[in-house]
């Protein structure tokens, strides 16, 4: 039930008609296409309703399975748009055409790939690569493969943006975020998160492609400008703040954590580094630090859920200047942050409302 309704969040917060659905055992991975009634669910927890080496896609409305695609091993992570379905296992990528019976049209290698790391868009698809710190970016339209050398330890991270023009990356160490171009494979922008290691939850590029929200084991969320690739942004880009600078002098004003500092020559360059134009807190819960238990002892993995454990800092934007911040678990929550400015005309990230969606 938790995994469902976790899925059915953003169709509930934008007023979209929907029937929760209790199955009463346990659902690992769902994945919804769009706003429809579809949704791909794969088995977990201790008793798992559906094998967790099966994909079953659900049809809500008639509240019954559409299609079922079978592996021989665990399914990590489960992708859909309206014409396709790519899914994750431990070693790699299989892409499926979304009809009854679903239809294998390819099979792409990675590495080992233990937390699902894939992503969709209607053109493009990404990724790990077969080596660790390396991406796979597909054009769904010709099958042309790029390979992108994003970092160079193992990949925490991937989000595409809507068109599947831009590809944000984050690696185990969780310190810098990139962004890259999928069709060119060249590195658009690079962000500092941090200068300690962190555990990347979740990035989230905002619908016009001006923001990139970030959040991490720090239960803090990142926001950070993106570069303009395509023209000018929307004139709601930044509805109730200044938006980006269009000026070449004014775009070299990007925040920088040290000021002037950072532009002294030869010094460490975590001086020089782009920083978020704003953070906030967000909630984690208290649901069992990774690999311990309640009373201090090594903690399982929860079976068929990516990382064996209850999934935070999920990132959804429900709009240009909006964003959800979502955790399951015992401790299962939505906060909501708008991006504004404050009464100072500083640009800040400030959260508007939360509710825990489980117990009282």
């Amino acid at each position: 039930m938790l995994a469902v309704y976790f899925a059915l969040l953003i169709r509930a917060y934008r007023k979209i008609m929907l029937t929760p659905t209790d199955f009463n055992a346990g659902i690992g991975i769902v994945e919804m296409l769009g706003t429809s009634n579809l949704l791909a669910l794969v088995g977990g927890g201790q008793q798992p309703k559906f094998p967790q080496n099966k994909v079953i896609i659900w049809d809500d409305a008639g509240k019954k399975t559409a299609t079922t695609i079978e592996f021989r091993t665990p399914v990590k992570r489960v992708r859909l748009t309206k014409s396709r379905i790519a899914v994750a296992i431990q070693n790699s990528v299989h892409v499926h055409e979304l009809r009854n019976p679903a239809k294998l049209i390819t099979k792409y290698e990675t590495a080992d790939n233990l937390n699902g790391l894939c992503v969709l868009s209607k053109k493009t698809l990404a990724f790990v690569g077969r080596t660790p710190g390396q991406v796979q970016a597909v054009e769904m339209d010709t099958g042309n493969v790029t390979i992108i050398p994003a970092h160079g330890t193992p990949l925490r991270a991937l989000e595409l943006s809507a068109d599947g023009a831009i590809l944000a990356t984050a690696s185990e160490k969780g310190t810098l975020i990139r962004l890259f171009s999928t069709q060119a494979g060249t590195k658009l922008a690079e962000f500092r998160r941090g200068v300690d290691p962190a555990t990347i939850y979740s990035l989230g590029i905002s619908p016009d492609n001006s923001m990139l929200a970030v959040t991490s084991d720090k239960s803090t969320l990142h926001v950070f400008d993106m570069p303009h690739l395509s023209g000018p942004r929307s004139s709601s880009t930044h509805r109730g703040s200044p938006g980006p600078a269009t000026s070449p002098s004014e775009e070299d004003s990007s925040p920088h954590k040290w000021g002037f500092v950072g532009k002294i020559p030869f010094l460490p360059r975590v001086f020089s580094d782009e920083y978020s134009f704003a953070s906030a807190a967000f909630e984690t819960g208290d649901d069992p630090t990774p690999g311990v238990n309640l009373i201090g002892g090594p903690a399982k993995p929860i079976p068929g859920i990516p990382g064996g454990r209850p999934a935070k800092g999920i990132i959804a934007w429900l709009d240009e200047v909006t964003i959800l911040v979502l955790g399951t678990g015992r401790d299962g929550r939505w906060e909501k942050f708008i991006v504004g400015t404050d009464s100072e005309g500083k640009r800040v990230c400030q959260r508007q409302g939360w509710r825990r969606y489980l117990g009282n």
